[in-house]
């Protein structure tokens, strides 16, 4: 291994790693003003995306309220397929939108660059989320009337994305346009949002120009996220309440990031809480299928 050795050695070495840090800034600077992401028609996305979409619906012809699930950064897991089954035992249909695999993301080398914010940031999965909801909500099994959006993280991240640009006149930075008919987040068809321990830092567009939809949100926040900041979400809660949004926070005391996920690295700062976990599957469920959110959704679109 080539070790530095005196003065030109160190300015060697310290000029290398300047580079890697400018080449990791301009990549960043690129992804998140969308001057280096490929844009695409709906169509083009959405094809993309739905061989890998994964469905369920409860028996019968429906229509069923249906919930459209995000992971994280790492990409679709046990946990995405355990609010599947706890929205399917309360009659939702889920569809998981898998956003890695179709990119070529779902091996640890590639959900890495994604949690390290160097591919497919929230703006660029936005665009998921847009050509998804406008897709489900022209399916027959599909109460289009009560559409939810859950994501947890990056997940949870792309969803306010999705509802900030919407309301700002932005079209996700993977697309072109906007699905057809779909000009904005279709506050008629999404029923509610639930988040957990999303990213809510300055890379989310949604901590300084915020969004008008009125969608009710719960976001369920880890008291000990050292990944995302709780506090950065408790800010963009306070500030949208202020406004008349429906929206609130629950904060988990000792917990962290990812608290729900059975298996995290070894080195994670995250570890598994099954309480928390079961809480969250439950409050999730209540949340959605909650009264006041469709009292909200009936006085305020």
């Amino acid at each position: 291994m080539w070790r530095p050795k005196g003065l030109v050695g160190w300015s060697v070495a310290a000029a290398i790693v300047g580079a890697l840090v400018l080449v990791i800034a301009l990549n960043m600077l690129g992804r998140y003003t969308g001057l280096t992401v490929d844009r695409h028609s709906p169509e083009e996305l959405l094809a993309l995306l739905a061989p890998h979409f994964r469905a369920t619906r409860p028996d019968g012809a429906g229509p069923f309220p249906t919930a459209l699930l995000y992971s994280g950064c790492d990409g679709p897991s046990a946990t995405v397929d355990a609010w599947a089954e706890a929205l399917h035992a309360r009659g939702w249909a889920t569809i998981r939108v898998d956003s890695h695999t179709p990119r070529g993301l779902e091996e640890p080398q590639g959900w890495a660059l994604v949690c390290a914010g160097q591919v497919l940031t929230g703006a660029e999965r936005a665009g998921d989320v847009a050509v998804t909801l406008a897709h489900a909500a022209a399916l027959s099994f599909v109460d289009s009337r009560r559409i939810a959006l859950v994501g947890a993280s990056h997940g949870g991240w792309s969803i306010m994305e999705f509802l900030s640009m919407a309301d700002n006149g932005q079209v996700p930075l993977t697309l072109e346009e906007w699905p057809m008919g779909f000009t904005g987040p279709m506050t008629d068809r999404v029923h509610a949002s639930f988040l957990l321990y999303p990213y809510c830092g300055e890379l989310n567009r949604a901590t300084w120009q915020g969004w008008e939809a009125q969608v009710p949100m719960l976001m369920l926040l880890a008291e000990d996220d050292v990944v995302a900041d709780p506090e950065n979400c408790l800010d963009i809660v306070e500030e949208g309440a202020a406004r008349g949004l429906p929206i609130s926070a629950e904060v988990l005391d000792d917990v962290t990031h990812a608290f729900d996920h059975r298996s995290t690295l070894e080195f994670s700062p995250s570890r598994y809480d099954p309480d928390a976990a079961a809480y969250a599957l439950r409050r999730m469920g209540e949340f959605l299928d909650a009264p006041q959110t469709e009292t909200v959704k009936d006085t305020g679109g």
